[in-house]
């Protein structure tokens, strides 16, 4: 069975709406936690719908405020909301312990989420994860210029490569970000850790991610650096690598 073309909405505390997807299933479940300015019809989250849809193992993705079919603008989001939002869909559309994906920023929101809830976490799955990506990957390789705009202006248009919109920085994304900065110290994850980066991503280095697996203390993680990979690590041969990580890691986990 596919998942319906329409997603279904969680409300959250402030009236604005969260598009969600939910396949039933088997466990441990797998939630989808997407990147900045990414949506859950992504390449990665739909092949991982039908991954898991022929294993019969649960699936829930959703969109962040202010992204994909979500309510508001993406201008107005914060890593506090992003995180509140993983937060409300891992309560409201979860049960039992879940493998989190995270994709580039969702790498981050995914770490944050099993510090905050580490006895509904089985396992993580990073996809070129950025954690501290607004101040070590943004802030401070701006120039002297984008740092003055930003503190006086409140924002900087940043050109993005994956599209004819700019990415809109924004003062409160940097300020707010500072309050959730993780690689300046260990990391006390206790579930299983898989790391896939590409050591050709233009966007997050693969030594951003060597960073991220020195930071973490327990001693289960593994990585898998594809040396031609980009960001997205969508061609064909990336998406069996990551559906023979999390294969393993999910059979890890149920039995």
């Amino acid at each position: 069975m596919t998942a319906p073309d329409a997603p279904f909405y969680l409300e959250r505390p402030d009236g604005a709406r969260l598009a969600c997807r939910k396949r039933a299933g088997a466990g441990p479940g797998v939630l989808w936690l997407g990147g900045y300015r990414s949506d859950m019809a992504g390449t990665k989250a739909e092949a991982l719908d039908a991954f898991c849809a022929a294993r019969g193992q649960a699936f829930v993705r959703f969109d962040y405020f202010g992204h994909g079919q979500s309510d508001g603008d993406y201008r107005d989001g914060t890593i506090s909301r992003w995180l509140d939002d993983a937060v409300a869909a891992l309560e409201a559309l979860t049960e039992g312990p879940q493998i989190l994906v995270g994709s580039s920023m969702g790498g981050w929101i995914a770490t944050l989420l099993a510090l905050a809830a580490p006895a509904r976490v089985a396992g993580l799955v990073y996809i070129a994860p950025a954690p501290d990506f607004t101040e070590e990957l943004m802030w401070k390789r701006f120039s002297p210029e984008i740092k003055k705009q930003i503190e006086t202006e409140g924002y900087y248009d940043e050109p993005s490569q994956y599209g004819p919109e700019p990415n809109r920085i924004t003062k409160a994304l940097i300020e707010d970000g500072r309050r959730h900065l993780l690689l300046g110290g260990p990391i006390d994850i206790k579930a299983p850790v898989r790391i896939l980066q590409g050591m050709a991503d233009p966007d997050v280095p693969w030594r951003h991610a060597m960073r991220l697996a020195e930071a973490l203390v327990l001693d289960d993680v593994e990585i898998v650096l594809t040396k031609a990979g980009d960001h997205r690590l969508s061609t064909p041969e990336d998406l069996a690598r990551l559906k023979s990580v999390l294969a393993a890691l999910s059979d890890i986990k149920a039995a």
